[in-house]
């Protein structure tokens, strides 16, 4: 992977919030695979396959969606020249002002149309670090 493939890499993850953020669910391809499987079992929604059932998913949320995402120390780790995984942290900001923290695990593969992710899992970050 080279530093083109990893700029690449960082903006395709950055770019979830502004799509999510603008409504933009028909340009998901853009980030994702048509297959995607987007776990949020840590949140009880157990695996959205596939970028049709993620749209209603994210459609269903409703007022439980963040008003805000945003993507921050991600970081990249190569696993052959055409997929790398990846982790990143992201602050949701709720309708009523309150702030969550998750951990983004994907799995990016390069594609005809570009790096694109096949994988995320999303895990709640719920506790401070106890030591």
């Amino acid at each position: 992977m080279n530093t083109e493939d990893r700029e690449e890499i960082t903006r395709l993850i950055n770019r979830h919030g502004y799509l999510i953020d603008t409504g933009r669910l028909d340009s998901l391809h853009e980030i994702f695979t048509a297959g995607v499987v987007y776990d949020v079992s840590d949140f009880g929604g157990g695996e959205v396959n596939g970028l049709a059932a993620m749209r209603e998913w994210v459609l269903a949320l409703d007022d439980r969606n963040p008003v805000a995402h945003h993507v921050t120390n991600i970081v990249l780790d190569e696993i052959t020249d055409d997929v790398a995984r990846c982790l990143s942290k992201g602050i949701g900001i709720g309708v009523d002002g309150t702030a969550r923290s998750v951990t983004y695990e994907d799995r990016v593969e390069r594609s005809d149309a570009g790096w694109r992710i096949t994988r995320r899992t999303v895990k709640a970050r719920r506790t401070p670090l106890r030591p």
